[in-house]
């Protein structure tokens, strides 16, 4: 079984550095968030290029040191941010980990704001015109929408990226976020449509996020809130009455 999990393992860090988009003639420096024993780091050093490796596990560091990878090892927990100056990495990756930062551990955790820590830390430690791609298990749609609203709001434009959608096992969600310019969101796997169908992939913008609570939803009655609501609607295929500059807006109290 656990020849198969490092199979899994390599083939998507292999995956996620591709979607990077890396130039090919130079080796560049990348971030490994949730790091563990370095499996992916193995596959980054195969390519060329340099990377060091960040986990909160002191055990799986362990086991990288013993197994003598290539790349540098920091014990840390993304959810304190990403300790490094501003524009330093080329890029970053992350297998199975950015999942974890959704659950509340201690009293004093707040997933929105451990992710909110997260991205924003990470979006500083990237260089200009980079990526990050971060696979992650979601438990739900809702981890979804809060790990990528978080993601905007720390000022990355990306969305994500599905690789076979129609597949039970081999379903694989990978966040592909940019850095200062908006790029075009790499086609999933397995995602080719019968004629005439479009694949609805998940993107986001960097859009105004004011009226956003802690939790990253918009405050209830704001004209946001009713917006997203009939936008919710719309795709649902309800009729629902064309947006004015009236929309959300306050009556005035009666006499």
């Amino acid at each position: 079984r656990s020849s198969r999990v490092v199979g899994v393992q390599s083939q998507m860090s292999e995956r996620a550095v591709e979607l990077l988009g890396l130039p090919g003639d130079q080796p560049c420096l990348l971030l490994d968030v949730g790091c563990g024993s370095g499996l992916s780091g193995d596959h980054i050093s195969g390519e060329g290029h340099c990377w060091i490796g960040m986990d909160i596990s002191p055990a799986m560091l362990d086991v990288a040191l013993e197994r003598e990878v290539e790349g540098d090892l920091l014990l840390a927990d993304m959810g304190h941010g990403v300790p490094f100056r501003p524009g330093m990495f080329d890029g970053c990756i992350s297998i199975s980990a950015v999942q974890w930062l959704c659950n509340a551990d201690k009293k004093s955790h707040s997933p929105p704001k451990r992710l909110y820590r997260f991205f924003s830390t990470l979006y500083t430690a990237l260089a200009r015109g980079s990526r990050a791609v971060l696979q992650l298990y979601p438990e739900n749609s809702e981890q979804l929408e809060l790990i990528t609203t978080q993601a905007m709001r720390a000022g990355f434009t990306g969305g994500m990226v599905v690789d076979y959608p129609n597949s039970a096992k081999a379903k694989k969600f990978f966040l592909c976020l940019f850095v200062g310019t908006s790029g075009t969101l790499p086609k999933g796997l397995g995602t080719e449509c019968a004629e005439g169908e479009e694949m609805r992939q998940a993107k986001f913008t960097n859009e105004r996020t004011r009226f956003r609570n802690v939790k990253g939803k918009s405050v209830k009655k704001s004209r946001d809130w009713i917006l997203e609501k009939k936008e919710r609607r719309r795709r649902q295929g309800k009729e629902v009455r064309a947006d004015t500059k009236y929309t959300g807006r306050k009556r005035r109290p009666r006499f």
